[in-house]
């Protein structure tokens, strides 16, 4: 399996606080090129035997895949969810100048 060098990681938080936190973190600390925040979703979902269903903000992380572990730990950190999601989707291809902007955003 070819392993992809870019990646979207997808969380969702339950408030734009936590979100912009999240965003802001992770685009500071260099771990991402750019946060999306989609500002209304509506997640349903069986927890603890039950189906819940929450309004949501999602997050759209552009980075390296190198960086998802990274990613991961400082969202563990971050988020108020007893289990977030953070699940990295690989990038197979895109425009070129874009993923090198991914790859090395401050030389913009």
């Amino acid at each position: 399996m070819k392993r992809h060098e870019y990646q979207l990681v997808l969380t969702t938080c339950p408030d734009m606080e936590a979100a912009e936190r999240v965003a802001q973190t992770l685009v500071q600390e260099r771990l991402a090129a750019c946060v999306n925040i989609l500002p209304i979703a509506k997640s349903i979902y069986l927890w603890k035997g039950n189906v819940e269903s929450a309004a949501e903000q999602l997050l759209i992380i552009k980075s390296m895949a190198r960086a998802f572990r990274a990613i991961q730990k400082r969202i563990l950190e971050l988020h108020p969810y007893e289990l977030p999601e953070v699940i990295a989707v690989p990038i197979a291809d895109g425009l070129p100048d874009y993923l090198a902007w991914i790859r090395n955003p401050d030389k913009t």
